[in-house]
């Protein structure tokens, strides 16, 4: 009888897979700690389960590196943990022996852990803390929003923690004009910072009461949130460091119960970062009694349930310090947007969004309520942001938009019509800044107005003696260079596409010449009015090349997938053409009937 196939004699060392990964279960045994330590361990470690070629013990387990789990059994956090959860026996074995006494002791000198050195073995460099920041950006603003419950151990502290952090990373990139590309989305608000070099995209749900369901583990995401924290507050620090200013900025909690008034907020952070800089080493005796003032502001802020730094609060924190930036040109156009606007919120549009976005391109803002900067009544305000079917007492000094004028002005980075946008109308569709329309086949009719206007931007007309401003509202006369360069585009790929089926002919021939097939009886039998005809289709061509029979299976393959990506692409852009086609169809019908009811 011969030997099974995969047979092992006892004592030889095990080889591939087998030795290579571990299940689950496995690395559980060789750390010794419990499932939901084990779980903690990876997230913090960044250790994810892998997928082997060969599942050794079958597909149903969960398969881990071996060199991940040895990486996990010397950290300092392992031991750390176990520490933990021994303490936590000492506590339970007191409070099953009724020592109540024992028990609020040993919870009081509980010991805890931190992830500071967790944090700088996963991010050598800040580039690659800023490079990861997309998910914690997002976990931190989810969590920012929902309410605190105990049942899911969603504790008040860590709500309020989560809100300080993300105002905090809005404060900076609002004042530093970071802020790249906005999106309103129905999950929320999609937003693109460029930090670094970096490019950092987040989403930030709308500020609406959140339903929690059954069906989410938040042990799990509680663990993420954690290490999310901790690194979300070490990028802070950084970045407010860079520009000069001290971290983390207390505020004062009577500021903050007004809505922050922001220009007592500029004065006390433009004294601190002096005094910063014109005393770097303090007395021992000044700086504990500057500890301790600190931690008595956080505690009245804990105690009165203020949300640290609310939006506003941090709006000129970083003014003086973010001029001293050297600014390249894509800041600089951002900055200036909304120079010289003045912009009011009505109570019903999304504040704290606004209040982000507008500084970010060089607005100044304000809101209904204490501690705005100038009120409803001030005959400076240039725009006011409306979201409402109709606007009641009117200011004839100021234009009423709704608030995607503002998200469409971000994206298209210049300043768009405000007609199109007036309270009671039906808005443009917002287009999302995040698509290429030209790699998606299909361009939509308001983006190629804005790109009419981006162009009449860039090329700067001025009015001809004798034409008025009404002429160059004419979008078809301010922008015939726009025009010029879509035919001279148009000429280009048709010679480029007449190019490629010349050079893709003569390859075909040279092929057959290499098979000893003569080409000169293929050139006879073509059509003479082939010349005449139009070139043939890509697709077509594509169906006809002989060098597809020559293809590995393999390639076949990928060659077919690629071709049905392409027709998928283009079912959904004969869909998109197909839905616009009937919506104008319907609006027509809606207007002749109007016209027959009116007759």
């Amino acid at each position: 009888m011969g030997k099974p196939k995969h047979y092992r004699p006892p004592g030889k060392k095990k080889e591939g897979n087998a030795a290579r990964y571990v299940t689950r279960s496995q690395a559980i045994k060789i750390l010794q700690v419990s499932l939901s330590d084990f779980r903690k361990l990876c997230i913090h470690k960044g250790v994810f389960p892998r997928e082997p070629k060969k599942k050794v013990k079958g597909n149903h387990h969960t398969y881990y590196h071996l060199k991940d789990v040895m990486y996990i059994l010397h950290d300092p956090l392992l031991e750390k943990f176990r520490e933990i959860r021994a303490y936590q026996r000492k506590i339970k074995k007191a409070k099953a022996k009724k020592n109540d006494e024992l028990a609020k002791l040993l919870l009081s000198r509980a010991p805890s852990y931190r992830l500071d050195m967790v944090i700088r073995d996963r991010y050598p460099t800040f580039i690659d803390a800023l490079r990861d920041l997309d998910d914690p950006l997002t976990m931190v603003h989810l969590f920012a929003m929902l309410p605190a419950i105990d049942r899911l151990k969603i504790e008040v502290k860590r709500i309020h923690n989560c809100r300080r952090l993300c105002h905090e990373w809005q404060a900076y990139i609002s004042r530093t004009h970071k802020l790249r590309k906005v999106f309103v989305a129905v999950k929320g608000i999609y937003y693109q910072a460029e930090v670094d070099g970096q490019k950092i995209t987040w989403l930030a749900p709308h500020a609406r009461q959140q339903v929690l369901t059954d069906d989410v583990d938040f042990n799990v995401m509680l663990t993420f949130l954690e290490f999310y924290e901790a690194l979300l507050g070490f990028v802070n620090f950084q970045l407010y460091h860079s520009i000069n200013v001290k971290y983390p900025p207390i505020l004062d909690p009577r500021l903050e119960a007004l809505a922050a008034d922001l220009y007592a907020l500029s004065r006390y952070f433009d004294a601190n970062h002096r005094a910063a800089i014109q005393e770097p080493q303090v007395a021992g005796s000044s700086r504990s009694e500057q500890e301790q003032e600190e931690s008595d502001l956080r505690l009245a802020q804990l105690q009165h349930q203020l949300p640290a730094n609310e939006p506003g609060a941090l709006m000129h924190l970083v003014q003086d310090a973010s001029s001293e930036i050297e600014e390249d040109e894509t800041t600089r156009n951002c900055k200036n947007l909304f120079q010289n606007k003045k912009i009011f919120l009505s109570r019903e549009v999304p504040r704290e969004s606004l209040l982000f976005v507008i500084p970010a391109f060089g607005g100044i803002v304000s809101w209904e309520g204490d501690g705005a900067p100038f009120a409803e009544s001030d005959d400076s305000i240039t725009h006011q942001i409306v979201d409402r079917p109709t606007q009641g007492h009117v200011y004839l000094s100021r234009e009423y938009v709704q608030p995607q004028w503002v998200y469409d002005c971000i994206n298209a980075r210049i300043i768009l019509p405000t007609e199109p946008y007036m309270v009671g109308r039906d808005p443009p569709p917002h287009l999302s800044p995040f698509v290429d329309d030209e790699a998606e086949g299909y361009v939509p009719d308001y983006a190629k107005t804005i790109r009419q206007l981006q162009a009449a931007a860039k090329s700067d007309i001025q009015p001809l003696p004798g034409t008025g401003n009404d002429e160059l509202d004419n979008s078809q006369n301010m922008l015939a260079e726009g025009f010029i360069n879509r035919t001279e585009a148009m000429e280009a790929a048709e010679k480029k596409q007449e190019m490629m089926f010349l050079e893709k002919q003569y390859h075909n021939e040279l092929k057959m010449e290499l098979q000893g097939v003569s080409s000169i009886n293929k050139l006879n039998s073509e059509d003479t009015e082939s010349k005449e005809q139009s070139l043939p289709d890509v697709e077509e061509q594509r169906a006809e090349d002989p060098s597809r029979l020559m293809m590995s299976r393999k390639k076949r393959g990928l060659y077919k997938a690629i071709e049905m990506g392409k027709q998928q692409k283009k079912e959904r852009v004969e869909k998109l053409k197909e839905r616009k086609r009937n919506i104008e169809a319907a609006q027509k019908s809606e207007k002749k009937h109007k016209k027959a009811q009116v007759s």
